[in-house]
């Protein structure tokens, strides 16, 4: 068990490098470009709004956690500036074969099977996720509210000649809209479709929360956007640890839910103010006031269905909450590891305020975890 645990944190930690992959795409508001953490974590959204009751989401949910971990090597190829695909495409192999061979032997091979199918998209989830894939990047610029020129002329081609625009025939009413708002109209997407896109892009700010947990390197803090992303893509290496009857999908799903409320509210660390702040009457209130506003903006069917999942992990019952809500504590506990001290230094931690605050929440959902984690960070407490 020690083996397979320290495999599959050599594998997560190497994936944190994620979130320092520049994409050409930048945030809605223009204030900087976005990674491919980021990226990834809006388009598992993207499949939680527009793929809501299709029987192939929760693959491609999973292809969508996956699918950019190879540019941790190789970094992203922007569409617009690929002049020799299959070059590419052989960089990428090479940088999944190094990427997924860094976890246990059980998981490396399904992973990056996983990942070709997701390249090769040709099966029903792998379409799905591919049509995300290629749709996002789109209205991150199409609904920015001051989009760079050169960025609506790839949109442009992209429409025109390029990858998306098979959307004419597979999805009219996308296609339709984004040319409308290409143009300058006010789009032309029906009342549902429009609802489900303005929440979609409502969320990106999520990727302009600040955490107080850094990144692995401790090179800066990171967003709450990357923190879902890479909760998430615990969620898969760690399923394991999950009690008997855990379905890992729904833990994927809270996953990608469960700090959207931080839009409004902001990030609070758990280890701040003596903890006190954290979990408050006050912050509850203000993160369900959040929770109004932002499942409001969806049709009401599906907003419905997120809201209640995200309460779900909010109240910490059911067996999936539980071991969502432990893997959302055991993740700062390895950046902290990772990047000597982190959040520990900053609030002055103690070895006893890890047990009460983090080790409980983390031995509730999976036991045998707790004791191999509280090792590692043993060193780092003098005990």
């Amino acid at each position: 068990m020690t083996e397979r645990l320290t495999e599959q944190f050599t594998f997560l930690n190497a994936a944190d490098a994620l979130k320092s992959v520049e994409r050409a795409n930048v945030l809605m508001d223009g204030s900087r470009a976005e990674n491919s953490a980021e990226h990834s974590w809006h388009l598992a959204l993207w499949a939680l709004v527009l793929g809501d009751g299709l029987p192939e989401l929760d693959r491609a949910l999973a292809m969508l956690v996956l699918h950019d971990l190879p540019e941790v090597y190789c970094g992203d190829h922007p569409i617009h500036l690929i002049d020799n695909p299959d070059q590419v495409a052989q960089a990428e192999a090479a940088a999944a074969d190094r990427i997924f061979a860094l976890a246990p032997a059980d998981l490396a091979a399904p992973l990056r099977a996983l990942w070709k199918e997701f390249e090769a998209g040709e099966t029903p989830a792998a379409r799905l996720a591919k049509r995300l894939d290629h749709a996002q990047p789109l209205m991150q610029v199409l609904m920015s509210p001051c989009p760079p020129a050169d960025h609506l002329d790839v949109v442009r081609d992209n429409l025109a000649t390029g990858r998306a625009a098979r959307f004419r025939q597979e999805w009219p009413e996308f296609y339709t809209h984004a040319v409308d708002l290409l143009a300058g109209g006010p789009g032309t997407a029906g009342p549902d479709l429009d609802a489900r896109l303005a929440f979609l892009a409502e969320a990106d700010r999520l990727k302009s929360v600040t955490r107080a947990t850094t990144l692995v390197d401790g090179s800066r803090c990171e967003t709450s956007g990357e923190h879902s992303w890479h909760l998430a893509l615990y969620a898969l290496l760690l399923a394991d640890q999950a009690a008997p009857g855990v379905d890992v999908a729904r833990v994927m799903r809270m996953l990608i839910l469960h700090d959207l409320v931080e839009i409004d509210v902001g990030d609070v660390p758990i280890h701040s103010a003596d903890g006190k702040a954290h979990g408050s009457t006050q912050t509850q209130a203000a993160e369900a006031a959040a929770a109004d506003r932002l499942f409001g903006l969806l049709p009401a069917p599906t907003g419905a269905s997120l809201r209640a999942l995200w309460e779900e992990f909010e109240a910490t019952e059911s067996p999936d909450a539980v071991f969502a809500k432990s893997l959302d504590r055991v993740q700062p506990v390895m950046a902290n590891l990772m990047s000597g001290g982190g959040t520990w230094i900053t609030y002055r931690v103690t070895a006893e305020q890890l047990e009460t605050r983090v080790g409980v929440k983390i031995a509730r959902g999976a036991p045998t975890l707790w004791p191999w984690v509280r090792a590692q960070a043993a060193p780092f407490f003098g005990t």
